[in-house]
C-alpha cells in the first residue's frame, strides 16, 4: 500500500480563477492537452466552433458560451497528481467559486492582457488573500495587440496589492509576438501559433548576449531586453515564503489558445504551489498525513448525467486515505454510508475511483444526505469551517406556470438550493417560495434548468423582499426558547432556508436595523456558516 505522507507530497490541488472571459476555460484544456490528460483542445462556442469546451458541460453553458459552473478535473504530470479546479468567471456565479476556493491549496489568476485587472479578479482575488492562497499569475493573449507589459505589472501591484517577480518576459505583442524570455533558464522560447501543439517542439534560443536572437527579433528584442534590464532593477527576488503567504505572486505570459507559455506555467505549479496542508476543524487542525480519512463537501451538483437525475457531492479529502466501500460517517446527522461507485473527474467524463489521497477531490453519489459544508470521518465528531453561504443581493418569488407540476417545482429547487446554485427560502406563512441570489443571471440559469432538467415552466418575479438575514441566539441570551419568541413575533417575515436554517426577509436595510434595536439578545447573520453551525449543534 502507497505510504500516505508520500501521496500526499504528491499532490497540486489548484483553481484557476479570472475574470469572465479572460481564457480560464481556454487554459484550463490547453493544462489537460499539455499533460497528456486529452487529446484534442475544444472550443467555447463564443469562437464559432463545433466543440465545446471540454469543462464546461452544463446545456446552458453551450449555449451561451461561458462557464456557469464549476468544474473538477485530475491529472498527472511529473509524477504529481494534480487536481485541478476550473471556476465560473462571471461574478453573478461568485459564490460557488467562493467555496471553490476554500478546497484548494494554490490559485491560477488568469489576465486578460488587453484589459488589466477587472472588477472580478479583485473581488477573487480579496478571497484567496483572506486565506493566504499562493497565487501564480498568467498574462493571457499576448498573440494580440495589448497593454505594455511594464504597466501591466504596475497595475497588477497597485490594483491587487502583491508584489508581482515575473518569471518570463514577452518579446513584442500581436502581430510581433516572437515569444517570451525565461528568466530563471536563461533563453527565449520562439511563439509559433498552433492551437493543439502539446509544446515539445518549440524553437529555443539561448543566453541573452545571443547575437541570433538580437538579428532576428529586431526592435522588439531590444526592447524588451531593456525592459527586463528595469525589471530586474526594480522587483525583488522570488520568495517562496512570501508566495506561500500569499504576498508575491510570480508572473507569466502567453497565449494560452497558441499553447503558448503553458508548460512554464504547469511546471512552476509542480514545484512552487504547496502539497496539502493542516486544515482546521472546530475540535482541532487535522494534518493531510494522519492515517483516518476525513473529507468536507464544497460542491453538490445535480444532473451532471441527465439520465441518471444524479447529484454527485464534491468532496475535499482533508486527511489519510480513501478506499472505495470503506464506511464513513456524517457527522452533521451521524449517519454511515458505504459508498461504492465513488469517482474522479475529466471534466465530464468519470472514472470509477478505488483509492484518494489528501487534496484529491472525490465525487460521492448523493441522494440529499449529503448538503454542502458537511464532514465526513470515519467516525471521529469533526466540523471543518469555512464554507460560506452570503446572504442574498436579490430576492424573487418563484411560481409554477401549470400547477400540477408544483411537486416537480419543489423537488427541483429543492436540489438546485442543496447545489448551493441559488438559495430557495420557504416562508413559514403562505405557500409562494422565494429565491434568493448574488446576480440576476443565477435566476435565468435556475429557470432555464427547471425547465430542461426537471420538465418545469417557472414564472420568477419580483418580491417586496430586499434584505436576508440568518438568525440564532446563543445559549447566554435565552438560546432556543428566545429564538422562538423572535420567530413567532416575526412569522409573517420569517422563512426556512435549504438546510432549514430560520432566515428573516425584510424590505429595506432601515427595517433590519429597527428590528435590530427590538431584539438585542438576537444575532443577525450575513453569512450562513455562522448560523448553520448553530443550527446543526457543532
Amino acid at each position: 500500500m502507497p505510504d500516505i505522507a508520500t501521496e500526499v507530497r504528491r499532490r497540486r490541488t489548484f483553481a484557476i480563477i479570472s475574470h469572465p472571459d479572460a481564457g480560464k476555460t481556454t487554459l484550463t484544456e490547453k493544462l489537460l492537452l499539455f499533460s497528456g490528460a486529452i487529446h484534442i483542445a475544444g472550443s467555447v462556442k463564443a469562437r464559432k466552433a463545433a466543440r465545446h469546451a471540454t469543462s464546461d458541460w452544463m446545456e446552458i453553458e453551450k449555449q451561451r458560451g461561458i462557464s456557469v459552473a464549476s468544474s473538477v478535473m485530475q491529472m498527472e504530470y511529473r509524477d504529481c497528481v494534480i487536481n485541478l479546479l476550473d471556476t465560473p468567471g462571471h461574478q453573478d456565479f461568485s459564490e460557488d467559486t467562493y467555496r471553490v476556493l476554500t478546497a484548494v491549496d494554490a490559485a491560477l489568476m488568469v489576465i486578460d492582457a488587453g484589459n488589466g485587472v477587472e472588477p472580478q479578479t479583485r473581488r477573487l482575488l480579496q478571497v484567496c488573500r483572506a486565506r493566504n492562497t499562493p497565487i501564480l499569475t498568467f498574462i493571457n493573449k499576448m498573440d494580440r495587440e495589448v497593454k505594455a507589459p511594464l504597466d501591466l505589472l504596475d497595475e497588477i501591484e497597485r490594483e491587487l496589492g502583491m508584489t508581482v517577480v515575473p518569471f518570463t518576459w514577452p518579446i513584442g505583442m500581436g502581430k510581433l509576438f516572437h515569444g517570451v524570455w525565461d528568466r530563471r533558464a536563461d533563453q527565449m522560447r520562439v511563439f509559433a501559433p498552433g492551437e493543439d501543439r502539446r509544446g515539445g517542439n518549440e524553437e529555443i534560443l539561448l543566453g541573452r548576449d545571443n547575437p541570433a536572437i538580437a538579428e532576428r527579433f529586431g526592435l522588439e528584442w531590444q526592447q524588451a531586453r531593456d525592459e527586463l534590464e528595469l525589471v530586474e532593477g526594480a522587483t525583488p527576488p522570488f520568495d517562496h515564503a512570501a508566495f506561500l503567504a500569499g504576498t508575491q505572486t510570480p508572473m507569466f505570459f502567453g497565449s494560452a489558445i497558441n499553447n503558448f507559455g503553458v508548460k512554464e506555467v504547469l511546471d512552476a505549479l509542480v514545484e512552487l504551489a504547496p502539497p496539502p496542508g493542516p486544515k482546521p476543524a472546530l475540535q482541532r487542525t487535522v494534518e493531510p498525513t494522519e492515517p483516518k480519512f476525513s473529507g468536507v463537501v464544497f460542491k453538490i451538483q445535480a444532473n451532471m448525467d441527465p439520465a441518471h437525475r444524479d447529484r454527485i457531492a464534491f468532496v475535499r479529502v482533508a486527511s489519510g486515505r480513501f478506499e472505495r466501500g470503506m464506511k464513513l460517517r456524517i457527522t452533521r446527522t451521524g449517519k454511515e454510508i458505504k459508498p461504492n461507485t465513488v469517482v474522479s473527474f475529466l471534466s465530464q467524463r468519470r472514472e470509477l475511483l478505488e483509492e484518494a489521497y489528501a487534496g484529491d477531490i472525490i465525487g460521492i453519489p448523493n441522494h440529499g444526505l449529503l448538503q454542502l459544508g458537511d464532514t465526513l470521518t470515519e467516525g471521529e465528531a469533526l466540523q471543518f469551517t469555512g464554507l460560506p453561504f452570503f446572504a442574498p443581493e436579490i430576492i424573487r418569488s418563484v411560481e409554477v406556470a401549470d400547477p400540477l407540476r408544483t411537486k416537480q417545482l419543489k423537488a427541483g429547487l429543492q436540489q438546485l438550493g442543496e447545489e448551493g446554485a441559488i438559495q430557495v427560502f420557504r416562508p413559514m406563512v403562505g405557500s409562494v417560495l422565494l429565491l434568493g441570489a448574488v446576480g440576476q443571471l443565477q435566476f435565468e440559469v435556475v429557470q432555464h434548468r427547471l425547465e430542461t432538467e426537471y420538465g418545469v415552466k417557472a414564472r420568477i418575479s419580483g418580491s417586496p423582499y430586499h434584505v436576508v438575514r440568518w438568525v440564532t441566539c446563543p445559549p447566554e441570551n435565552g438560546g432556543e426558547a428566545e429564538l422562538k419568541r423572535f420567530i413567532d413575533a416575526n412569522v409573517h417575515r420569517m422563512a426556512w432556508d435549504a438546510v432549514d436554517a430560520p432566515a428573516i426577509l425584510l424590505d429595506h436595510a432601515a427595517t433590519l436595523r429597527a428590528v435590530e434595536g427590538n431584539w438585542p439578545k438576537i444575532r443577525f447573520h450575513t453569512m450562513r456558516e455562522h448560523a448553520g453551525l448553530v443550527f446543526h449543534g457543532a
